[in-house]
């Protein structure tokens, strides 16, 4: 008996060794996929690869379909630091900024990035940053900082501005001509130039609070808004400002201006604001969650594509009316 199940044991180990080592099929793993409506997302913009969103722990995301998926973006250093802004020249050439000094550098419309400056020693984040018609770059941040680059982007040296203090800066902006810029952040702090950048005049403050952003409305009108509802217009480059009318006391942190003019205003509680009067008026137009939405893109087909501190949103256009009357109901 012995004999007949030393043979039948020997042949089971057979075959399982067999077994173990012949080719099999094994079905491709599921892809994994990008928790984008769940991330904490600050800037969002659009280049010649798609759509570019960018935040939390040095994310930098593409969508080549409109938003309806994603892609991380391959970047040369992972400093796992928060990306506070994207910003583009053109289709191509752009920059990413962050905390720690941080600048990224894209040739490619955001696919792949190469860092240019970081200072582990300095941890003041970059908030914004502008290409001049000079060519230089100019990048501003936390308590007053300014960089310059004098080659594309590539490398960066500490600037100065006259007029500024210690107050952080947090957006620099420009007309669609490149000849009027303003920046603007902390304290009511405010600079504007009317030559491409090449001088900077301090603005006489009109708001004691922060201001996170401003838009050109064409030719000489601006708005800037920030904390609390606080929305501002001027009508002569920024000599003198008057208060808007703003329906909610809601902090502003991100806008858009469309082809017809319409200016879009986002901010905290989900709201979108609508002005088609200059920055004069501005209405709810949609009301929606409790994320405060950071930035907005348009797309070719009217979608609103947020980035929050909730993930991405995605909206459709409605109008003040609608939304006012759906708010009263």
């Amino acid at each position: 008996m012995l004999a007949p199940v030393g043979m039948a044991m020997a042949l089971i180990v057979t075959a399982a060794s067999i077994y173990s080592f012949s080719p099999r099929h094994v079905p491709p793993l599921q892809e994994t996929r990008i928790p984008v409506d769940r991330m904490q997302l600050t800037t969002i913009e659009r280049s010649k690869a798609g759509l570019v969103i960018a935040g939390e722990l040095g994310s930098i995301l593409v969508s080549a379909d409109e938003g309806q998926s994603w892609k991380p973006a391959t970047i040369s250093h992972d400093r796992q630091a928060l990306i506070t802004r994207i910003v583009f020249a053109d289709p191509a050439r752009g920059l990413a900024l962050g905390h720690e000094g941080w600048i990224l550098r894209t040739e490619d419309g955001g696919l792949t990035w190469k860092e240019v400056n970081f200072d582990e020693s300095n941890g003041e984040p970059l908030m914004s940053a502008r290409q001049l018609p000079s060519g230089d770059w100019l990048a501003v941040g936390a308590f007053g900082r300014v960089l310059r680059s004098t080659d594309d982007g590539r490398s960066w040296q500490a600037d100065s501005l006259p007029g500024l203090t210690d107050w952080h800066l947090n957006d620099i902006a420009s007309s669609a001509d490149g000849q009027q810029w303003m920046i603007v952040g902390e304290a009511g702090t405010a600079l504007s130039s009317s030559d491409g950048g090449q001088s900077w005049q301090a603005i006489e403050p009109f708001y004691n609070g922060s201001l996170y952003g401003a838009a050109h409305l064409g030719g000489d009108r601006w708005v800037a808004y920030g904390m609390r509802g606080n929305v501002f217009f001027s009508a002569d480059r920024g000599a003198s400002w008057q208060q808007a009318k703003v329906p909610a006391p809601i902090s502003i942190y991100g806008h858009a201006v469309l082809p017809d003019g319409e200016l879009l205003l986002v901010g905290q509680g989900g709201i979108v604001l609508s002005s088609r009067d200059g920055g004069t008026n501005l209405n709810i137009v949609r009301r929606e969650g409790r994320a405060s939405l950071t930035d907005i893109v348009v797309t070719g087909d009217g979608r609103w594509m947020l980035s929050s501190d909730g993930g991405l949103q995605v909206r459709t256009p409605a109008s003040a009316n609608q939304t006012q009357n759906d708010g009263a109901a």
